[in-house]
């Protein structure tokens, strides 16, 4: 208690150069909270989103299917089992076909990859209801990327060329029956979406499909021969691990505003222990142990970052409150990174994100608060008394 009070006393009598440190310290600790924040908001949303418009509760991928690979479009395709069929099962499975195309928007070629999807279906965000409506030509939906890309509006014809299961080419025309808007471009750029029935009736593949998306109702899929069950751990993994590198990459700029508020205390407590010579030597005269004396100093540095985390109560709740409803605008041009961006990112902050960054401001201003206090213990009581330090 009595290395306390000495430590808030002396903080408080040091005047500007403590506060100096103190605010540093607070932006320090509410920058790391706004980063991570930001982060993890996007991580949620993204995770959201993409449950939302294309994974569900997880897919079943032909075996030779490969997203990454364009050339396993031609040989990932098979019969689609009776367990995903039915009208009983419209709820929990969704069947979809993937093929290679072009189109020849204002007579530009342009290729493309067209899916074939129920119109019926609720799994997913898509709104495939538009494709159930009278059309002369095949109808599809597009999304809005893939609208600015082709410069596209809805009611626009244009020709659609593909390669049937034989190898044969052919032609129709498709009319842009809808646009969607999604935060998710994997079911947007360079995408058209048709009646699967349809599609399979264009590439000579009836009743067969590419992958199943599955309701996240279903909790124990059961393995189906002929076809890889993907959770939605994996097929989120591509977002997750980008997130985990822009953390990795964003702790540069908070360790920077960390070290610029830590060598602020460092260089503090070496001038306090420069100037208050005669004091530690009273202090050693007056009975205190050498390792009492370092407590003191330690603790008064230590300090620094309590009152850092309440200077950056006072200003950073409100703050970060504000961005958690406001968020943060993105560019138009976000989506072309090929991942799950929202127009606007919302903040999220945990308890344990919160509890882990006090603490890390909290240990390390104290080691660093420590570390020049250490010299005190080689003084000589008398010569610090005198003023002079051996």
């Amino acid at each position: 208690m009595i290395a306390i009070k000495l430590a808030i006393r002396n903080l408080l009598g040091a005047g500007l150069r403590t506060w100096l440190s103190v605010i540093v310290l607070s932006i320090t600790f509410i920058l790391i909270l706004l980063i991570h924040g930001f982060l993890e908001g996007w991580n949620r949303q993204a995770m959201h989103d993409m449950k939302e418009w294309e994974i569900g509760g997880g897919q079943y991928w032909h075996t030779e299917y490969d997203p990454h690979d364009p050339f396993t479009l031609e040989d990932s395709h098979r019969d689609i089992p009776s367990l995903f069929m039915g009208q009983a099962n419209k709820g929990n499975y969704c069947p979809v076909l993937i093929s290679q195309a072009t189109i020849y928007p204002q007579g530009r070629m342009r290729s493309i990859i067209m899916k074939g999807i129920d119109p019926d279906q609720e799994l997913l965000e898509l709104p495939t209801s538009l494709l159930k409506g009278d059309f002369e030509e095949i109808p599809v939906i597009i999304g809005t990327a893939m609208a600015r890309a082709t410069k596209l509006a809805k009611g626009d014809i244009t020709t659609l060329r593909w390669r049937d299961v034989n190898g044969t080419f052919d032609a129709a025309e498709i009319v842009v029956a809808g646009i969607f808007k999604t935060n998710v471009p994997t079911v947007d750029a360079s995408q058209i979406w048709m009646s699967i029935v349809t599609m399979q009736e264009l590439v000579s593949m009836n009743n067969e499909g590419t992958l199943i998306v599955i309701s996240p109702e279903i909790t124990n899929p059961h393995p189906v021969p002929g076809w890889e069950f993907k959770d939605t751990d994996s097929l989120l993994s591509a977002i997750i691990s980008t997130i985990k590198t822009k953390t990795i990459g964003s702790s540069f700029i908070y360790i920077v505003f960390l070290a610029l508020g830590l060598l602020a205390v460092f260089d503090t407590q070496v001038l306090s222990i420069f100037r208050r010579q005669k004091e530690i030597g009273t202090y050693v005269a007056l009975g205190m142990t050498r390792k009492q004396v370092v407590g003191i100093f330690t603790v008064e540095g230590a300090m620094h970052s309590i009152l850092a985390v309440l200077l950056g109560a006072l200003w950073g709740i409100p703050l970060l409150a504000w961005l958690s409803k406001t968020g943060f605008g993105m560019p138009l041009s976000a989506d072309e990174f090929g991942l799950a961006m929202a127009e606007r990112i919302y903040p999220a902050y945990g308890i344990g994100l919160i509890m882990i960054t006090l603490l890390l401001i909290v240990i390390t201003t104290t080691i660093v608060s420590y570390l020049p206090s250490r010299r005190i213990s080689k003084m000589n009581p008398t010569e610090a008394i005198r003023g002079k330090i051996q």
